[in-house]
């Protein structure tokens, strides 16, 4: 069955909205018609090589939709469900699954590198990161969907998938934010505006949010910000002054830039932590001199999908959904059709834009 789909035809091209064959589900598998995916940074990491995948690929690995037929052995979930598409399942039975550390399972992208689809001319695509968000419908592992939380509405549940989980299991997994401590987050983007979000359910006392970009300041506040810096060559001074000169407890660093992860670094208070859980490439060295590890005694971490376990996370935040703790439509500034998504990219590219949500 033919169905619409943003396709990269080569890590570095523009994205084509075309048509392609997509076949109907295997055993193990789970057609899903899409409601809603989020375009999100990662999907940019993929399209220009930071993050490797084989192509030509459709992209998108945040998104939720309804059930539209289940292949043989999928007894989980059934047509007509509504699901959150889940980009890392995990495997159970590698090292970093036996020890519980599901978020980084061995074996999570496999599906990856399979032939899910082809394009009408016959040839062959890949998944992206396992799910192909970016296309009216799509075929996953059964292992890649997960049932939506009660009282979560499917197009603010595609969300949940990425930006909320990475950033609030940041806040509350990785960094461990405790009542009463001081957090700054570096980016605004839509991870930056979840773990606002989580350190704020987390009760930190002050919470500074940073970004390059001015404008951003008024979300930033409505997602739990008490305080926001626009970043210079002063920032971490700046975050200094204010904590009473002595630094943050907690810094989340969402844009995986070296000169942001050295301020975030910078601006926390000796013996304070850094979480980083932004994507930056091999050319974003970072460095630190001995003496400094040591007089300081900060810790630098880095955080993969927030440290998080969906199938035990999703319902903790429905939990916060439902009590009105956590706002999923603030991490929305555009609306857009599966046709946008080529501006978004170019608009992501250029540094322009805010979070856009592809609505179905």
């Amino acid at each position: 069955m033919a169905v619409r789909a943003a396709v990269l035809p080569a890590i570095g091209s523009p994205l084509e909205i075309t048509g392609i064959d997509l076949p109907d589900p295997g055993p193990g598998q789970v057609r899903v018609r899409l409601a809603a995916a989020g375009v999100c940074h990662s999907d940019l990491s993929l399209s220009d090589g930071t993050m490797r995948v084989p192509v030509p690929a459709v992209l998108g690995h945040e998104g939720a939709g309804t059930v539209v037929s289940v292949g043989e052995g999928v007894d989980h979930v059934s047509p007509g469900d509504g699901v959150v598409l889940n980009w890392a399942p995990s495997c159970g039975a590698c090292h970093a699954c036996s020890l519980g550390e599901v978020w980084l399972c061995a074996n999570a992208l496999t599906g990856a590198a399979a032939v899910y689809a082809r394009t009408t001319d016959g040839t062959d695509l890949h998944p992206g990161l396992n799910v192909a968000a970016f296309a009216e419908e799509t075929v996953v592992s059964a292992s890649c969907v997960l049932p939506v939380p009660d009282g979560v509405p499917l197009t603010d549940a595609a969300l949940l998938g990425c930006a909320v989980l990475t950033g609030y299991g940041a806040v509350h997994h990785s960094a461990r934010v405790r009542q009463g401590e001081t957090v700054a987050v570096f980016g605004v983007g839509g991870v930056g505006l979840a773990a606002l979000q989580a350190a704020r359910i987390a009760g930190a006392s002050k919470i500074v949010a940073v970004d390059v970009s001015a404008e951003k300041e008024e979300l930033a506040r409505a997602a739990g910000a008490t305080d926001y810096v626009v970043a210079s060559d002063t920032t971490a001074r700046d975050i200094r002054g204010l904590t009473g000169k002595q630094g943050v407890d907690v810094a989340v660093e969402c844009a995986g830039r070296a000169v942001t992860i050295r301020t975030a670094w910078d601006s926390t208070r000796r013996g304070g932590r850094t979480t980083v859980v932004g994507i930056g490439g091999k050319d974003q060295q970072v460095t630190f001199n001995a003496l400094e590890i040591f007089h300081w005694g900060r810790t630098l971490s880095g955080c993969v999908y927030g440290n998080s376990d969906p199938a035990r996370d999703l319902p903790v935040l429905a939990g916060h959904i439902r009590a009105g703790c956590l706002d999923l439509s603030a991490l929305v500034t555009e609306h857009i059709s599966l046709d946008g998504i080529p501006a978004a990219f170019e608009n992501m590219l250029a540094g322009k834009g805010g979070r856009a949500l592809v609505v179905f």
